[in-house]
């Protein structure tokens, strides 16, 4: 596929890192020469200077026969006059734009046919509260993705001593749970991944990813770990975008503090919500922390636009007693970092978004695709088309179809029905199916086995 990415930055790069592993034509344009220059040192895609919003550069960069443009730059208003410019005059079929700012999403009719015509548009800040939420609803939670809007959900969850599954075979938990529907897709031991069989014995410190409906997440959660009362008290530090977005979202339901160092966004923040307590100061203020009685703060979540305030602050928050520390981490070499330290989840809103971009790239009827373990997994929802002769998935039961290894199917959804996979379930046509990649090289030979199943592009 021939791919345009207008803009450099950490979500752009993030981007082409993505792509251009996967056999795609990648172009980035920014008008940085040193961000396109470490690009390319980086990666083999071509790189070209120029303002991603002009037709001259556009046309340079090879839109008359680009099959998506990615408009990912810094400015809302750049992102959406370049997917107007592509589709006037180059009609490129897939436009993707990253869009920031409330005022323009709050009005969903701009991006049409008829006004702006943007086939997706993308808000990071959007996506990484929506993560933060489900996070914050699951505590104790690793990661918490959703599937077939809600209806299934992957969650990441570390087995501790005191849980009854740990030091236990796996075929044990259906045992305990015999009215609880949920399929373990993946284990990691030590970085290491595990297929999981039913023989397979979860060990302390694994890191489980399983699938199930969200009504029995925590029951599942009980088996692998003392279980987690309630979060309460949240703190968040920093209230640009995603801190009061947060709050706006979180307070009639929990105790809710933001703390901001420029009072005059202060004073608005606190016009704009309702319940929530504005504090002005530096997130890293240690008297201010105490103040503010940290050590009986459920959730303190920093998501400053700076990196180092953000680890730094939520590092002294655990350190003076907060029960959870969170810190929203743009720079991908510091997730490695910290997440095995005192931060309990780092976010990357690189990971996150990246899964909302992939779903457009791969080949078939894809509904959604989270990339995981810091893009090393994936998990896809794919959507089964056909007949029972028409391919190697449909009409066939999970134990008779040959998935790629370390590759397992967790859910089926059905209609309104979730079924859990188990080895005699069958695939039926429209059935989306829920996979999960341990290795996310493997994508284009699941894109293979369900190629007469799946529409392909």
């Amino acid at each position: 596929m021939k791919i345009i990415i207008l803009g450099a930055g950490q979500v752009g790069s993030s981007v082409a890192a993505n792509l251009v592993s996967e056999a795609n034509d990648i172009t980035v344009v920014d008008l940085k020469q040193d961000l396109l220059r470490e690009l390319q040192d980086r990666f083999d895609l071509r790189a070209l200077e120029g303002h991603g919003a002009h037709p001259d550069v556009l046309l340079r960069a090879g839109a008359r026969d680009a099959d998506m443009i990615v408009a990912v730059t810094n400015s809302d208003e750049t992102n959406m006059v370049a997917c107007q410019v592509a589709y006037t005059l180059f009609h490129t079929p897939t436009k993707i734009a990253r869009v920031r700012s409330q005022d323009f999403l709050n009005h969903p009719e701009l991006f049409s046919s008829e006004a702006l015509p943007i086939d997706v548009h993308i808000s990071p800040e959007q996506l990484v509260t929506g993560h933060i939420m489900r996070l914050i609803e699951n505590p104790g939670a690793l990661q918490v993705q959703d599937f077939a809007s809600g209806r299934v959900r992957l969650v990441a969850v570390k087995a501790y001593h005191g849980g009854p599954m740990v030091g236990n075979e796996l075929r044990a938990l259906y045992d305990h749970m015999p009215d609880v529907d949920a399929r373990v897709a993946a284990i990691y031991r030590q970085d290491r991944a595990i297929q999981p069989e039913g023989n397979t014995v979860i060990e302390a410190n694994d890191e489980v990813f399983f699938i199930a409906a969200p009504k029995h997440i925590r029951a599942v959660m009980s088996e692998l770990r003392r279980l987690e009362k309630p979060y309460k008290r949240l703190i968040f530090a920093g209230g640009g975008n995603i801190g009061t977005r947060l709050a706006h979202a979180l307070e009639r339901n929990y105790r809710v503090k933001i703390i901001e160092r420029i009072p005059d966004r202060c004073k608005h923040i606190a016009e704009e919500l309702e319940r929530t307590i504005v504090l002005q100061g530096d997130v890293a203020d240690e008297e201010l922390l105490i103040e503010e009685n940290v050590e009986n703060t459920d959730v303190f979540c920093a998501v400053t636009d700076d990196d180092e305030a953000n680890i730094l602050s939520a590092m002294l928050a655990k350190r003076l007693g907060a029960r959870k520390v969170m810190a929203l981490i743009n720079r991908s070499a510091y997730v490695d970092l910290v997440q095995s330290g005192l931060i309990d989840v780092a976010i990357s809103p690189q990971q996150v978004t990246i899964g909302s971009l992939l779903k457009h790239v791969r080949r078939g009827d894809v509904v959604e695709v989270h990339s995981l373990r810091r893009g090393a997994a994936e998990a896809i929802e794919a959507v089964a088309h056909g007949n029972a002769g028409s391919g190697r998935v449909i009409g066939n039961a999970i134990e008779d179809i040959a998935l790629p290894k370390g590759t397992n199917i967790g859910a089926i959804v059905r209609g309104d029905e979730v079924i859990i996979a188990h080895h005699d379930t069958v695939i039926a046509p429209e059935d989306h199916v829920i996979l999960f990649l341990q290795d996310k090289r493997r994508v284009p030979e699941v894109e293979q086995l369900f190629q007469v199943g799946v529409t392909f592009v």
